[in-house]
């Protein structure tokens, strides 16, 4: 019984370094990293590392618009410039595109100019453990 209570207290203990070495993600932070570059027309450029799923994009620019641009939660965020696989990238702005259809649709997408969601929506992908399911 003594030898089962100190294996389970090793492996507990070795645990996040044994998930490092495999290489996914343990912990309250996604495993994927997006960077968000302001461009000169008002836009904001997010691009991101380590997953393509619509929602690291989304998640990118709803952090950004509220922890840095200390926009409401409420405040709409517009896709400007679709995803783009060459450069793995997709311009947002807070000012929605003129001459297109800003309905939201049903599903999370980054292929269409003029979708849109709340900064807050949007913030909240970034807490969401089950994308890609924790695999880098």
């Amino acid at each position: 019984m003594r030898v089962l209570k100190m294996a389970a207290v090793v492996s507990v203990a070795l645990w996040p370094g044994f998930a490092q070495g495999i290489g996914f993600g343990v912990g309250v932070y996604p495993a994927f990293q997006t960077t968000v570059t302001p461009l000169n027309n008002g836009a904001y450029q997010v691009a991101v590392s380590g997953s393509s799923a619509p929602v690291s994009y989304w998640c990118g620019i709803g952090d950004f618009a509220i922890r840095t641009l200390r926009t409401k939660a409420t405040q709409r965020i517009y896709i400007t410039r679709a995803y783009e696989k060459q450069t793995r990238t997709v311009e947002f702005s807070l000012n929605p595109p003129e001459g297109v259809d800003t309905t939201p649709g049903y599903s999370i997408t980054v292929k269409r100019v003029g979708e849109n969601m709340s900064a807050g929506s949007a913030q909240g992908y970034c807490w969401d453990n089950f994308m890609d399911f924790g695999f880098r």
